[in-house]
């Protein structure tokens, strides 16, 4: 049996990945009499007096939204916010197996901006975070931010931000392997989407200076036609060389290709082009731009990709369990750029510099030091940015959080 069929059959036997279980018992009369009618209206009162209490009477402070609308899912694209629920499940059961967070799979029938921010807006009291997932660029863009300035609790776009943080971390230890410094580098990014965009700003914010996008249109530059305002925008802090031309052209003498686009698009003799021993970051799922064996027997020093069948994957999964538990400890108000710096930061540390070597420069998400190194490090930023609505110190935080996970 092939996978396809494999996974038919584990979502047909289950009807799904996800179902509701009780914390409290419901055997008898005095059990519902607690737990339902009129037991329930005592902290129904007590959120009416005060609202923050929600996050003592309810489930809300460990529940978080899966929401999409369907038009950019994995590999498939467009197809539905039906069709999108499997993957948002799936999204939901990762949250509950790697971070302990009970996530709401939410699958949006609408295209509409405005639709979209004031459905999730209407939402909002239910969750104490919200993850975007799977939605189109450059819309992906303004519902985000419109939901940020509008919504107290942190608003999180994983395939912009989770892709970034683990990108950035991956490299920050790449570089290591060569010796090379992050402000020294040429770093060329394919695909002007949602993740690419996301990648270069990140990058930017840690110290990278020479970088360079490229999309279907060629090499990001202000005058280059068709560019949307979020391309435009990057297009003026990025390419200080002023190039134009295609991925081939850039890549010319460049130290780091970062692939966030489609299958196949750098050959052997593309990565010859580049500096000696560069580091290929070949991303596009299921098949990356370049096979590592292509990209190695060409010269590369280092190959990441998105797969798990290679080694070095970069993987959102070692980001957003890990940034939402840190969110949801401290009772974040909103993401901030120091969180992503300090979320990939913490973990590139993870790797030793007795482990590190140009086949393990990030960790398995399966390693248990990633969700509290990571969660630790978000939320002492949240509380150092005074975005956070508890009470604690950052010493508080991890003896929270090594209640939850263990020392790590």
């Amino acid at each position: 049996m092939g996978i396809e069929e494999e996974a038919l059959k584990l979502h047909q036997s289950k009807r799904g990945k996800i179902e509701i279980r009780s914390k409290v018992p419901l055997e008898n009369a005095a059990d519902l009499s607690l737990a339902y009618s009129p037991g329930v209206a005592a902290p129904c009162r007590a959120i009416q007096r005060d609202s923050s209490l929600v996050y003592t009477y309810t489930n809300k402070g460990n529940t978080v939204a899966v929401i999409t609308d369907g038009t950019a899912v994995l590999g498939l694209g467009e197809i539905g916010p039906e069709a999108a629920l499997p993957v948002m499940e799936g999204k939901a059961i990762l949250f509950k197996r790697f971070a302990g967070i009970d996530a709401v799979p939410l699958a949006l029938d609408t295209t509409k901006v405005e639709e979209f921010v004031e459905t999730v807006v209407r939402l909002a009291p239910s969750f104490a975070g919200i993850n975007l997932e799977d939605i189109a660029a450059p819309r992906c863009f303004a519902i985000e931010e419109a939901l940020g300035s509008r919504l107290a609790i942190p608003v999180f776009h994983d395939d912009q931000h989770g892709t970034a943080v683990v990108c950035l971390a991956a490299l920050s230890n790449a570089l290591r392997v060569g010796g090379n410094e992050l402000d020294q580098v040429k770093i060329v990014i394919n695909g002007a989407g949602a993740a690419g965009l996301a990648i270069a700003r990140l990058l930017y914010r840690a110290g990278a200076r020479r970088l360079c996008l490229c999309d279907r249109q060629g090499i990001l530059h202000p005058g280059l036609a068709g560019l949307n305002p979020y391309q435009q925008a990057m297009a003026r802090l990025t390419n200080g060389e002023g190039k134009t031309g295609d991925l081939a052209s850039a890549l010319e003498g460049a130290d780091v290709f970062i692939g966030v686009s489609a299958a196949d698009l750098v050959s052997g003799p593309m990565v010859k082009a580049m500096a000696p021993r560069p580091v290929i970051f070949a991303m596009a799922n299921p098949d990356p731009e370049i096979s590592p064996e292509a990209a190695k027997a060409n010269g590369a020093a280092v190959v990441g990709t998105g797969r798990s069948d290679y080694p070095n994957q970069i993987n959102n999964l070692l980001g957003f369990p890990g940034i939402f538990r840190g969110l949801l400890a401290v009772r974040a108000t909103k993401v901030t750029e120091g969180m992503k710096l300090a979320a990939a930061k913490a973990l590139a540390g993870l790797v030793s510099r007795e482990e590190l070597s140009a086949d393990y420069i990030i960790p398995s998400p399966f390693d248990r030091r990633v969700v509290p190194a990571v969660a630790w490090a978000v939320g002492a930023e949240a509380l150092k940015a005074g975005v956070s609505r508890v009470n604690l110190d950052a010493q508080g935080l991890r003896t929270i959080l090594e209640e939850q996970f263990g020392p790590w």
